[in-house]
């Protein structure tokens, strides 16, 4: 056994994988370095001249005294500049990340990048949330469809469910009547992750205000229709999600095969 050095740098034993190594089928790389850091616009570094560059945390365990290390990384004139942080020991990556982040601001080696004369947000984090949740294929939305398919489910991609509905969902099982929308926080407004902008307040109060209605409306007009919706956060995990609809369809063609089977044969 090891002996424990006075400054307790040495373990029994190593730390598990999954406080340091990245899970199979988590989210994307940089979905999973915004939430530790609290938001993409948390994660710059400033470079001079008015230049920022995006950072990422990596986590590195050193066997030798069983220690886990953060360092901070960026790009930088086309090289790859690296910091220390600090040592940390969480028993997940999630969080080891975020302390790890916690520990950089702390330490003034990130700064937020000032918002351009042209911006109608409020702040750098509305910026970044407006910015990352436009439009389709989005990062949290490839990461469910990329586990929806390793669980062999098949799908249309950004389809309209009813053709007198002029609204996409994000994901849809035709055969099985279900629609999935998967939605940005800063455009649907999500409850625990909205938050208002203070410039232009009156133009975004109801923007988000119409978005939700539409959003409301969609769903109400599909379940009439037959359909089964399914609205997720982009701050969901999509693991979860994934395993949810995937039992959702599962039950669904198991319950039209017994019906098949119990309707006789004319």
């Amino acid at each position: 056994m090891p002996q424990m050095k006075n400054d307790g740098h040495w373990k029994e034993r190593l730390p598990a994988e999954r406080a340091y190594k990245r899970r199979a089928g988590a989210v994307a790389p940089s979905v999973e370095q915004d939430r530790a850091a609290g938001g993409r616009n948390r994660r710059s570094v400033a470079l001079g001249g008015g230049r920022f560059a995006r950072a990422s945390i990596t986590l590195r365990l050193y066997k030798r005294t069983r220690r886990i290390r953060a360092y901070l990384r960026w790009s930088q004139d086309g090289k790859t500049e690296e910091r220390y942080v600090c040592e940390v020991e969480h028993d997940s990556r999630r969080e080891n990340l975020a302390e790890a982040w916690r520990q950089a601001w702390m330490k003034n080696f990130l700064t937020e990048e000032p918002l351009p004369p042209e911006s109608t947000a409020s702040s750098s984090a509305v910026r970044a949330s407006m910015r990352a949740n436009r439009g389709k294929d989005t990062e949290p939305e490839l990461a469910l469809r990329r586990l929806l398919h390793l669980r062999g489910l098949r799908y249309r991609v950004n389809a309209k469910p009813l053709a007198e509905i002029r609204r996409n969902a994000d994901v849809v099982f035709p055969r099985d009547r279900v629609a999935i929308f998967v939605d940005g926080c800063f455009w649907h407004g999500c409850p625990e992750h909205y938050r208002p902008a203070r410039r232009n307040a009156d133009f975004w109060r109801e923007k988000i205000e119409g978005n939700r209605a539409r959003d409301a409306e969609t769903s109400k007009r599909l379940m009439v229709a037959g359909w089964t919706v399914v609205r997720i956060w982009e701050h969901d995990d999509p693991a979860v999600a994934a395993d949810q609809i995937d039992q959702l369809i599962r039950r669904l063609r198991s319950a039209d095969v017994d019906a098949s089977a119990a309707t006789p044969a004319s």
